[in-house]
């Protein structure tokens, strides 16, 4: 008996500590790690759309930690600054979105919202990464990576994309959710929610 109370308080010990390294996106449910590698989750969001506040991703921020100590740091006391959120876009460090699916979207409907918030950036590049986006089932996950030097890595369901060499382009996708006409002003907010706590 009393070995098998020990075995329970051990397993106990193990399993608490990794609950606490995963953030739940509150509107969803969605949990994401607070750590991939040597990047760390700068924050959570949720993207709704029409009046219903309809739920359609939630999504996760990740950034190096080298950026977190370096590049970012100076904006320290200031991470609402427009200066700030310019840095996050076009530092050019390891950073990902993840967007994880809540609902099922058709093909036409994610390549078209892309589209929107992509309006501006070069057409052609535009093509090939909204091509990227099939019909969407709810829980699969999207993630989009700046890889240093300014490239565009898509992982898509598990299969990843040819990248796009372009660091405009890339800092026009990462805009997206962190720039001055971010598609949701909750969701800009929210990335960089855990920034005091890391950026110290």
């Amino acid at each position: 008996m009393k070995a098998t109370a020990a075995a329970l308080l051990a397993l106990s010990l193990v399993v608490a500590p990794a609950a606490a390294q995963e953030v739940t996106e509150p509107g969803s449910g969605v949990r994401f790690a607070v750590k991939r590698g040597d990047l760390s989750l700068l924050g959570v969001g949720l993207r709704t759309r029409t009046w219903f506040k309809v739920k359609v991703y939630a999504i996760a921020l990740y950034v190096a930690d080298s950026a977190l100590s370096g590049p970012l740091a100076v904006h320290k006391g200031a991470l609402g600054s427009a200066a700030f959120y310019k840095d996050l876009i076009w530092g050019d460090f390891a950073k990902e979105v993840h967007l994880k699916f809540t609902r099922d979207v058709d093909q036409g409907t994610i390549q078209d919202a892309m589209r929107e918030a992509l309006a501006g950036a070069d057409k052609a590049r535009i093509d090939t990464f909204v091509g990227y986006f099939p019909e969407i089932k709810a829980g699969q996950e999207c993630v989009i990576r700046w890889v240093p030097g300014g490239t565009l890595e898509t992982v898509m369901a598990g299969k990843t994309k040819p990248p796009i060499a372009d660091r405009n382009f890339v800092a026009a996708v990462f805009a997206v959710w962190l720039g001055e006409k971010a598609i949701q002003e909750e969701i800009k907010k929210g990335l960089v929610s855990r920034a005091p706590a890391l950026i110290k």
